[in-house]
């Protein structure tokens, strides 16, 4: 089970929750949360990971703002979680991916995997700290088409995600033509069970093809 532990020192201090697989690690993953914080699911997302063989962490990155923070999965808590976002930099977001992969490098070669908002921090993690990268459905990755890849990447989209047109899907299809690319028949936060927009056979799909991406690219 997933334990917190102090990422960084203040001010701000930054915390994590991390969790060790039974064996041997196969590598690290780092875990990074969509909008609403580092919630309960992004805990089990965690544990998932840290069950499937790697050290997995999940940086608090809303930290550097507010410590502890966990959002509802609705109007408000999006309202609060885009407050948030719209305080930290992406730089900064980085920073911490950085710390986090840091912190778990001694078990073997690092990936990361991001959702929502933080689809788009692991895809800038494959563009900018040449981590290879699994990006679920990160709304700003159009931002970043310009920028040249340094890692492997994965993209996993849902086909009636309201929040990214199918125009910008093949934005960043195109601008990063070596990625894998995998669009399913669900909706913006297809992998959260907490969520309504969850669609159990789109996210164990998506499981499976992340899985087999951090077998090949960590080994």
């Amino acid at each position: 089970m997933a334990e917190k532990i102090r990422l960084q020192d203040g001010p701000p201090a930054v915390n994590a929750w991390m969790a060790q697989p039974e064996g041997a690690p196969k590598g690290g993953v780092v875990v990074i949360q969509e909008i609403f914080g580092v919630t309960a699911h992004i805990r089990r997302v965690v544990d998932d990971y840290a069950q499937a063989g790697y050290t997995a962490i999940a940086p608090a990155i809303f930290d550097l703002v507010e410590p502890d923070v966990e959002l509802a999965y609705d109007e408000d808590g999006v309202k609060r979680g885009l407050e948030f976002v719209g305080q930290i930099s992406f730089e900064a977001a980085l920073d911490l991916v950085k710390a986090a992969a840091d912190r778990v490098a001694q078990v073997g070669k690092v990936g990361v995997v991001g959702y929502c908002w933080g689809g788009t921090v692991a895809y800038l993690s494959a563009l900018r700290l040449g981590l290879p990268a699994v990006s679920y459905y990160g709304g700003r990755n159009t931002q970043f088409v310009e920028e040249e890849a340094q890692a492997p990447l994965m993209f996993h989209y849902g086909e009636r995600d309201a929040h990214i047109s199918a125009a910008d899907r093949d934005r960043v299809r195109k601008a990063n033509p070596d990625a894998e690319f995998h669009v399913y028949p669900a909706d913006h936060g297809f992998n959260c069970n907490d969520r309504g927009s969850y669609d159990e056979i789109s996210a164990a799909l998506a499981r499976k093809r992340t899985l087999a991406f951090f077998a090949q690219h960590l080994a």
